[in-house]
């Protein structure tokens, strides 16, 4: 395989057609610059460059190369220059998101309107977060994810927060919970609705009112919170949800839970491969942007 190394050297002796200013210019050696002189007509064949009276002039040859080997060494140094810019009104590209539902239905349409401004030919495909694992991005299949915070990722992902929230309770408006005070008795006592993406029957509520000798009634158990509020919209159940998504309040009524539960962060995620990449990064600058009004 040739020295790729020898164009820049091609390219500055057919500029500069002497030696020493090759030499000079590349910060070489005279003898330096002449045994990469020979290594070049050992290469291609041809002399380049050859004596007439004091100076050399360039053989057709190389004055047939010499146009040739500047656009190269010059795709050459834009290809390896870091990127500044990007034209994104240009970019025609679809991004996958792995999200919740949740997510898709309360951030999407701010995100959609964000991108139509700069990027008209930016297209979003979202697909169902139901688990943890990071595969589909070590494998390139999702561009980016969202969730919440995982102290157990793995460290190869790159996260960086979006908002944080916390759990609310949510019931129908005329739901007996929507009088008087609500102790934790009382919110026990009622019938519940638990999301559980992976199909587990208790969580950290539950852990809570064990502390305090209590276990509440699990009538349901749903994937995502859309289904839940929807769910204790139109039945008795009980369905604890982030605030965040509670934003149509219609025909509900939302309390804080009578219990100490941490508020949560929710981030997102994405491959060590794409952090440089121009357009990814301006997707996650659209992302914190529509997340942080």
């Amino acid at each position: 395989m040739p020295d790729l190394n020898l164009l820049i050297t091609l390219d500055v002796l057919l500029a500069e057609g002497s030696v020493a200013r090759a030499a000079k210019r590349l910060r070489l050696s005279p003898s330096a610059m002449s045994r990469a002189l020979a290594r070049l007509r050992d290469t291609t064949g041809d002399p380049l460059l050859v004596r007439a009276g004091r100076g050399l002039v360039p053989t057709p040859r190389a004055l047939e190369l010499r146009e040739q080997v500047s656009r190269l060494v010059q795709d050459a140094q834009v290809v390896l220059r870091p990127a500044k810019a990007l034209d994104m009104g240009q970019v025609v590209r679809t991004f996958t998101l792995r999200t919740s539902e949740e997510f898709a239905e309360h951030v999407g349409p701010a995100l959609l309107a964000r991108i139509a401004e700069d990027a008209p030919g930016v297209r979003l495909r979202f697909v169902n977060r139901t688990d943890k694992d990071n595969a589909p991005l070590r494998e390139g299949s999702v561009d980016l994810e969202t969730g919440v915070v995982d102290p157990t990722a793995s460290p190869e992902v790159l996260t960086q927060a979006l908002f944080r929230d916390r759990l609310i309770g949510v019931v129908r408006s005329d739901h007996p919970l929507s009088q008087g005070d609500i102790s934790t008795a009382r919110f026990a006592e009622g019938r519940h609705v638990y999301v559980s993406r992976r199909g587990q029957d208790r969580g950290q509520i539950d852990d809570a009112l064990e502390a305090q000798g209590l276990t509440r009634h699990i009538g349901c158990i749903v994937a995502g919170f859309s289904t839940a509020i929807a769910l204790a919209r139109t039945t008795d159940l009980i369905a604890a949800v982030p605030e965040r998504y509670t934003s149509d309040r219609r025909d509900l009524f939302c309390f804080t839970l009578p219990l100490s539960l941490p508020l949560f962060t929710v981030a997102m995620l994405w491959h060590p491969r794409q952090d440089a990449d121009l357009a990814h990064r301006w997707l996650r600058g659209c992302l914190r942007e529509v997340c942080g009004q």
